[in-house]
């Protein structure tokens, strides 16, 4: 294409390369890969687009100019065209032949191939139907010969016992037995061996007969010998049966190895257990239990496993590990066998069902908790004969083991378990009022109230042995936390209660109105003792029970019963404020006896006084003698005395200072009342005041006598051990009523 224009339009391509600048190179446009979007791109960097505008339209109209010149210059010749084409269709004429001949040898060769394919496909359908016919007939044949050595094999085993017409074969069968299977007269252990080899050989090849029954089951050949196949099956399921029966009775573990190696062979594992769980196990198992049940029949506790699980430990150690033991060989190829929990424990869950229901009950929780921990106890038994860790998962993935585990409604259990603790809590915090304890209990326990004794027996119950289920202690967590938020919650009602006076506004509050303020020394006491036992001891107890639990739950746990005994430790602050608010509601009581200063001093000619009025040594008399009483000095620690005494100084404090200034700023504002009044009436009369009379004012003497008491309240406060200097409402006491030489210096 890019030789043809050039050819057709010069080199140049219809321009002039002279005439043109060295970035316009027309040539450009003949290549295959020109963009125009790129050209104009590159150029428009370094050219102005009317530029190269211009430049385009000009090399158009060469292009335009050069074409019309050249068909100008070749006119004649497309004119003449037509004219010198002669003898067109003769020349179409003899091209046609040839093309004719060769399409009729193409064809006449496709049709050739065609039947050759088509014989090549018959013979291969014929080759597939003799080879799928041929696999038939060795099919039929191996299936024949199979059903032929299965019958010799069968007719080579000793004669049949005696009672084997009470056994499972039918009279039918029994006929096809009349050479016999097993007489107790030829019992001995080189019969049983030899009987036991052949049962192995005659049960593998009735595995290899099973395989083309599936392959073949629908040719009439193979149904014909359905019913041959079929009592050859029952024969060998018969004699298997008692071959191992005579195995296991007389412990020949060669017999008892190829008679499982057979019913592994014949995928029956199931008739190996149940013939082993009917003939060793039960008879064991149904002894122990209505021996239990004979001994127990007026007993209250007939019901309880541990006895028997122990006699059933001693049977399976005695009785049942040679067999658990051969069927657990390394190599052996018999681990399809669970004689652990397809017969043992399955005879023991029917055992259970059958004579003891009871034992599932969980309506006597203790009862069924000991069974429980029994059962749990004698499954970890069984699980020690297991050889893996992969034997373990295997018997816990058993139905029966599962069927076992359903019995014991662990939910059941505790929701009773729930009721009888949450109940007691509940019972013991529905009382109207505080329940102190014994003294002797309540030294031994070292707790003063019953409502608290009953939350920390509720608390240990939920972790005793007698009560706790390690599978559910998640649940057990739970209640004891909701056993401390109980109380929490009945304390906080009761503090609500007793502030608004209104117990009815606060339900199980009926305890907080009728205690008097020495009652709450017990709530404080038990607070202390109750947070440390939680944080402490208990909370030890706990991790020690969830040992096995991963470190992240251990955590988690310790956690939540430290927040809950903060949770009851922060409660020891509004109880403290509330033996504060009722201490100082007695002392203000003394303390309005100050308003009476006034009265004393008031329009009098009262000396200025010299001792401390009456009401001072009643204001820290409440306070004195509860901490002087029996129950502050018996249960109320250094730190709780600490805080008290400065909690209800700071108070008493304020309620003083508050008084104190009221009556101070009354005292002056009638002072500076009565003196305009006296100046204007002096002004009328035109006298004179007696400037000796009045150079100690009623205001004077009010301060002075305020100051007396503030310092004998002060000295009260030391004795009892109170520093005022770190009162800041002492500090403003004493400034509003010291003289104003002392106001700086607090000192009594």
């Amino acid at each position: 294409m890019a030789t043809a224009a050039a050819d057709l339009f010069g080199v140049n391509g219809g321009g002039d390369d002279e005439s043109n600048p060295l970035w316009f190179k027309p040539a450009a446009f003949l290549s295959p890969t020109f963009s125009a979007p790129t050209y104009i791109a590159d150029l428009r960097t370094f050219v102005p687009l009317e530029t190269l505008r211009s430049h385009l339209r000009s090399h158009l109209s060469n292009l335009q100019r050069d074409l019309i010149d050249l068909i100008n210059r070749d006119y004649n010749e497309f004119v003449n065209l037509t004219t010198n084409l002669v003898d067109v269709e003769g020349v179409v004429v003899r091209m046609r032949a040839p093309v004719v001949e060769l399409r009729g040898k193409v064809e006449e060769m496709r049709g050739g191939l065609e039947r050759e394919l088509v014989k090549v496909r018959d013979g291969l359908t014929k080759r597939e139907e003799a080879a799928r016919a041929r696999e038939v007939v060795e099919l039929l044949l191996d299936t024949f010969h199979v059903v032929s050595k299965v019958e010799k094999l069968i007719k080579e085993l000793p004669s049949v016992p005696e009672d084997l017409s009470n056994g499972d074969t039918s009279a039918t069968d029994q006929s096809h037995l009349s050479n016999g299977i097993i007489q107790h007269g030829e019992s001995g252990s080189n019969t049983r061996e030899t009987q036991s080899m052949l049962l192995e050989r005659i049960a593998s090849e009735m595995n290899r007969l099973k395989f083309y029954m599936a392959h073949a089951k629908d040719l009439p050949f193979v149904q014909n010998m359905e019913k041959k196949i079929h009592s050859a099956s029952l024969m060998l399921d018969s004699s298997l049966g008692h071959c191992f029966v005579d195995g296991l009775q007389h412990r020949d573990e060669t017999v008892i190895y190829n008679c499982l190696r057979a019913y592994a062979a014949l995928d029956n594992t199931s008739s190996a257990e149940e013939i082993f769980r009917t003939t060793i196990v039960a008879p064991l198992v149904g002894k122990v239990v209505k021996h239990s049940l004979s001994e127990l029949v007026a007993d209250t506790s007939g019901n309880e496993l541990q006895q028997d699980y122990q006699l059933i430990d001693q049977y399976v150690e005695n009785n049942f590990k040679f067999l658990l033991e051969i069927s657990s060989r390394e190599n052996s190829g018999l681990h399809v066998f669970d004689f652990l929990a397809n017969s043992i424990l399955k005879e023991v869950l029917l055992a259970i069902q059958k004579e003891k229901p009871g034992a599932f009950s969980s309506g006597r929780p203790t009862e069924f908790l000991r069974n429980y921990k029994s059962s749990l106890d004698f499954l970890a038994f069984l699980e020690g004969y297991c050889p893996s860790r992969l034997a373990v998962s295997k018997f816990r993935s058993e139905p029966v083991y599962s069927e076992f585990m359903r019995q014991w409604n662990i939910g059941v259990y505790f929701s009773l378990r729930f009721q009888e603790i949450a109940g007691s809590l509940d019972s013991a915090l529905a009382s109207p009022t505080l329940v102190v304890l014994p003294s002797e209990t309540a030294e031994k326990q070292g707790l003063t109230l019953k409502q608290s004794f009953v939350l920390l027996e509720s608390l240990k119950s939920c972790w005793s042995e007698d009560v706790l289920l390690l599978s559910s202690s998640d649940k057990f967590l739970r209640l004891s936390l909701q056993l401390v938020s109980r109380y929490s919650k009945w304390l906080s009602s009761g503090l609500d209660a007793r502030k608004s006076s209104d117990a009815g506004a606060h339900p199980g509050s009926e305890w907080a109105l009728p205690s008097v303020t020495e009652d709450f020394i017990y709530i404080l006491h038990d607070i202390d003792f109750l947070a440390s036992e939680i944080s402490g001891d208990y909370l030890q107890l706990v991790l020690q029970l969830l040992a096995s639990c991963p470190a992240d739950v251990q955590d988690l746990v310790k956690q939540s019963v430290l927040q809950s005994g903060t949770s009851l430790r922060d409660l020891a602050t509004p109880v403290m404020k509330s033996i504060i608010e009722a201490l100082v509601e007695k002392s203000v009581e003394d303390l309005r006896q100050l308003k009476g200063i006034t009265a004393t001093y008031r329009m009098t000619n009262k000396p200025l006084p010299v001792r401390h009025s009456p009401y001072v040594s009643g204001i820290l008399r409440p306070l004195k003698a509860f901490l002087e009483g029996d129950r502050a000095i018996t249960y109320l620690t250094k730190d709780m005395i600490s805080d008290l005494l400065e909690g209800t100084a700071f108070e008493i404090t304020s309620h003083y200072y508050a008084l104190a200034e009221e009556l101070v700023t009354m005292a002056r504002k009638t002072e500076s009342s009565l003196r305009k009044m006296r100046q204007g009436a002096q002004k009328r009369t035109g006298t004179s005041s007696d400037v000796a009379d009045q150079s100690i004012s009623n205001t004077d003497k009010i301060c002075m006598q305020l100051f007396l008491d503030i310092q004998e309240y002060g000295r009260n406060l030391a004795s009892l051990g109170v520093d005022v200097a770190k009162i800041p409402a002492y500090e403003s006491l004493w400034q509003c009523v010291a003289p104003a030489d002392k106001q700086n210096t607090i000192s009594f």
